[in-house]
């Protein structure tokens, strides 16, 4: 038997409520949370390296600048007054260096 026009779209209206209803009461229970079984959460685990690039990431983005020591140094720059003291520079470069091995 072939059903056609109005009641064939009246049929079709019909069974795509009672699938969606019951599509929905499967997978969702009365506080709208899922019934299907939840998957474990993954683990990553990142090497030294890729820790360390993290980390020098998250202080170069950081958007805390010190404007007025930038022109105190600026100003003592200019005028030939700043002196650099090559020995602690050394040393930063060191200890640096030792915090973060290549």
């Amino acid at each position: 038997m072939k059903v056609s026009g109005k009641a064939a779209r009246l049929m079709q209206q019909t069974q795509a409520q009672s699938d969606l209803k019951n599509l929905k009461s499967k997978k969702m229970d009365a506080q709208g949370m899922s019934k299907m079984p939840m998957l474990e959460s993954a683990q990553v685990n990142l090497s030294d390296r890729a820790q360390q690039i993290k980390r020098a990431t998250d202080i170069a983005s950081n958007d805390s600048v010190d404007e007025a020591k930038i022109a105190k140094f600026q100003k003592l720059i200019d005028s030939g007054k700043y002196n650099i003291d090559a020995e602690k520079i050394a040393d930063k470069l060191v200890d640096e260096h030792l915090k973060f091995p290549s």
